[in-house]
């Protein structure tokens, strides 16, 4: 049992790197410190605790997770270092030797750190808690809250798919979710708090309920009924598991958005193979025309790598052709990054870091291109914007209900709530809208 009276007057800094769900276990983390006596630091305070949950996607994600840790190691050199997350699951034993470390806690163990941090006081001994991957079996909840408006729900973890450049099954564990009820009542308690807008969050969001008799449809029904949660977005979600009937439902929803995260990840269905997707280009592209046809004011970003082991010349000259030829929204584009022990290792075709910067810069400038193309489509519209409070001295901000981010003249009492706001031309690539409230 915890002696609570150890954590009271106590500060803790958190620092989160990478994903939504990231944040939202952050967010998770910091409440139940809350709870124990430890409160956040304010400016200028200097932390007792400093909590660091990381990212392994990318190889750059842990150079900037070992900057950091030796970063805030140097700045409070009385702090307790706490790492846990996705590159502590990874290279648990790589952060323990590094200097002011005091928990390292793997990717299914953040909601114990506070129990940890207790462990440390006790003798100062470095914490070293990490259960092997193909252990993993728990699902943590988690939610964070974003200009008090909106929040992020995580509603499932891990996956089971095995990409061949990806590390998130060996970071994450398998495909595991909360229940319905669950994660409606988390709902409801956001709606109590004041929160209008949800983003569905996880690492393999489709793959809801996997193992049960449930699954995402059911899930995403049964929370379209929660009172006083006025939108729901989901983020990426896989295109085998985007299914023609959950985007027909969605076009005719009360609170899901026309707003949807799809990974295409390769143009090229050779690439698609040699990445073990779980789909090809037809199969993506009547996902595409299918949002398109029901919502045809839908957002639609599609995230992309380029220059993956085995991507020649000719084939990305193919996704290049096959993505310019969508209508979508918006890419986002990462370069590919070879990460240890994947089995994009064992192929060949290793494209040259040069040539992934150009590539990268062609896809980016297609992605410029179609976000201008789209946002100008509403210049001179009227569309609802979920209003966010502003910050002295700065505009009002807010989305409207197809992810469109408006600039408005700040109305401090209209934050929170949905207004109806007239759409005027976009910035130069479509990244902001100046926009007039319309007064009831």
């Amino acid at each position: 049992m915890i002696d609570q009276s150890v954590f009271t007057g106590r500060k803790a800094l958190f620092h989160t790197f990478g994903c939504k769900l990231n944040f939202a276990e952050t967010s998770t983390v910091a409440r139940l410190f809350a709870e124990k006596g430890i409160r956040r630091i304010q400016a200028g305070e200097t932390p007792d605790i400093v909590v660091i949950n990381t990212c392994s996607v990318t190889e750059v994600a842990d150079k900037k997770c070992r900057q950091a840790i030796r970063g805030f190691a140097r700045r409070y050199p009385d702090a307790a270092i706490v790492v846990t997350g996705c590159y502590a699951q990874l290279k648990s034993e790589e952060i323990a030797a590094l200097p002011g470390v005091a928990v390292v806690a793997g990717s299914d163990r953040k909601l114990l750190l506070s129990d940890y941090i207790d462990r440390w006081m006790s003798d100062h001994a470095t914490v070293h808690e990490v259960t092997p991957t193909k252990d993993i079996r728990t699902f943590s909840p988690s939610c964070s809250a974003e200009d008090r408006t909106r929040h992020f729900l995580k509603v499932q973890d891990g996956c089971d798919y095995w990409c061949t450049y990806c590390t998130i099954p060996m970071a994450r564990g398998r495909s595991r979710s909360g229940t319905i009820a669950e994660l409606v009542a988390q709902a409801e308690k956001v709606a109590e708090d004041g929160g209008r807008e949800i983003v569905l969050t996880g690492v393999n969001i489709g793959d809801f309920g996997k193992g049960r008799d449930d699954n995402f449809f059911d899930l995403i029904k049964a929370l379209d009924r929660v009172k006083g949660i006025e939108r729901y977005r989901i983020s990426s979600i896989e295109p085998n598991l985007l299914t023609d009937e959950i985007i027909d439902w969605v076009a005719e929803s009360r609170a899901f958005m026309p707003h949807f995260h799809v990974p295409l990840q390769a143009g090229s269905d050779e690439v698609l193979r040699l990445m073990r997707r779980h789909y090809d280009t037809s199969l993506f592209r009547h996902r595409m025309e299918r949002i398109r046809n029901a919502m045809p004011h839908a957002f639609i970003g599609v995230d992309l790598i380029v220059g993956a082991r085995g991507e020649t010349d000719e084939l990305f000259a193919q996704s290049r052709d096959f993505v310019d030829s969508l209508d979508i929204s918006r890419l986002h584009v990462f370069p590919y990054s070879e990460r240890p022990g994947t089995r994009a290792l064992e192929l060949g075709g290793v494209v040259s870091q040069q040539e992934k910067h150009r590539r990268t810069n062609e896809m980016l400038a297609i992605s410029e291109r179609k976000l201008a193309e789209f946002s100008s489509r509403f210049a001179g519209t009227v569309r609802p914007v979920l209003a966010e409070h502003p910050r002295k001295g700065k505009p009002m901000m807010g989305f409207t209900d197809n992810y469109l981010r408006v600039r408005m003249q700040p109305v401090p009492e209209l934050a929170g709530q949905v207004v109806n706001v007239l759409l005027g031309s976009p910035d130069n690539i479509g990244e902001e809208i100046e926009g007039e409230i319309i007064k009831p």
